[in-house]
């Protein structure tokens, strides 16, 4: 008995082996490796510059179009006087060159959802889905990287003949102004591009909504004739299109040579906008359309 009752509190003093029934959560990173991710936009814009490299008509037209506007145009109207900004006084070609410049950015950058809708048809943007991408936004990074390096090619060969007909000069901080207000517009149009890309059937579809959207969005801004030139209904349309705002700050470093930021670039009946809310807004609009790719991107191929 003495044995027994040793032996039972030897077996209490031991720790018995009980169920765990507490489950501990395991939480998983999303570890996201940088070089990979910059690998995979090198090799997808790598292969959209080798596209561009055998078909560089895209690039030509997309030159040519823009100084044909701008010389034939110029010539049409040299003799039409602008009054810009209360104060000066001028030449139309001069006017007109600022309108050019963004309409450059926007034709090539509403063109660059071609190459999805070419992938999509032909099947290979299938094959880009389901390899093993780490990251799948940068096959949007790449788009837009590549649309942005096209189009501000152009926009740059395009602001060099401008100087050149016009026979003038600005200095290096306002060029580097001009560029950045360009990737604004670029990166929107390009966003839009890319998300009708996305949505629309087939490249017929898609060429005609750019031959839709191309030149009503040319007249209903500022590129070719001022706001006061215009009739209200369609100064409405006009201060919606972001390409106003583009151009006008534009025209108005062209002019001046210095940027103020806070100098009434917009007016209306209806509001006044200076140079600084005229950028907040592009920046608001291109904010916007990021949300709204991505949710896209999300939604048709996760």
């Amino acid at each position: 008995m003495i044995s027994n009752h040793k032996l039972y509190k030897k077996i209490e003093n031991f720790k018995l082996i009980k169920p765990n029934n507490k489950v501990k959560k395991l939480f998983y990173k999303n570890s996201i490796d940088i070089w990979k991710i910059i690998r995979e936009i090198k090799a997808l814009i790598k292969r959209l510059y080798i596209q561009i490299y055998r078909k560089p008509s895209n690039i030509l037209v997309g030159i040519i179009q823009p100084l044909l506007w701008l010389i034939l145009f110029g010539s049409l109207f040299e003799n039409a006087p602008i009054y810009l900004f209360n104060q000066y006084n001028t030449k139309y070609l001069m006017f007109l060159s600022s309108g050019i410049i963004i309409f450059t950015g926007f034709t090539a950058s509403i063109n660059g959802g071609l190459p999805v809708i070419f992938d999509r048809e032909f099947g290979f943007f299938n094959r880009i889905i389901i390899s093993p991408i780490n990251y799948k936004n940068s096959i949007i990074i790449s788009l837009i990287t590549y649309i942005w390096s096209i189009s501000h090619l152009e926009i740059i060969i395009i602001m060099i003949s401008s100087f050149c007909i016009l026979k003038n000069t600005i200095n290096i901080n306002s060029i580097l102004f001009i560029l950045n207000i360009c990737t604004l517009i670029v990166v929107c149009t390009s966003i839009l591009s890319i998300y009708m890309s996305f949505i629309l059937p087939g490249h017929i579809e898609f060429l005609a909504f750019t031959v839709l959207i191309n030149l009503p969005t040319l007249f209903s801004s500022t590129a070719l004739a001022p706001l006061n030139f215009m009739p209200n209904w369609l100064q409405v349309i006009a201060c919606i299109n972001p390409l106003t705002y583009a151009i006008e700050i534009i025209r108005y470093v062209y002019i001046n040579k210095y940027i103020t930021y806070n100098f009434d670039i917009i007016k209306t009946v209806w509001f006044n906008l200076n140079i600084k809310n005229s950028i907040i807004i592009l920046i608001i609009i291109n904010l916007i359309c990021f949300q709204i790719i991505k949710k896209t991107m999300r939604y048709k191929y996760n």
